[in-house]
């Protein structure tokens, strides 16, 4: 395949999905890479989350092997837009920080693998 041909199908694959409306039938619709959760460490906490039920601010700070400020600021984003829910309480006179993945961040991650996946698929592809 020609290296301009091969750009080409990445570049389609990238910029629109299949989608199924109400009524079953399948059609071609634009699609975004959701900037929001490609960055890296957004993309580590989302992921982590998606395979846990909730992770205290250390065990993502821990896993990521990140700092406190990196940390917050990118969880802080996520729980801006909706994907991440955040949880303070104490736990023995210490303040604990919680977080989940909320049901929208889960379908937003979801979309976020189905649109790699494409783009993987097409690139394989000879």
């Amino acid at each position: 395949m020609a290296k301009s041909s091969a750009l080409a199908r990445v570049s389609e694959a990238a910029s629109w999905g299949l989608r199924s409306p109400a009524d079953g039938r399948r059609e071609m619709t634009p699609l975004q890479l959701d900037r929001l959760i490609h960055e890296r460490m957004r993309l580590g906490i989302v992921s982590a989350l998606a395979v846990n039920e909730s992770l205290s601010f250390n065990d993502l700070k821990r896993l990521l092997k990140t700092t406190d400020g990196n940390l917050s600021v990118h969880a802080r984003k996520l729980e801006e837009a909706g994907y991440v829910a955040c949880t303070k309480f104490f736990n023995k006179r210490l303040p604990k920080t919680e977080y989940r993945l909320t049901s929208a961040g889960r379908r937003a991650f979801e979309r976020y693998l189905n649109h790699m996946e494409a783009l993987i698929r097409v690139t394989r592809e000879r």
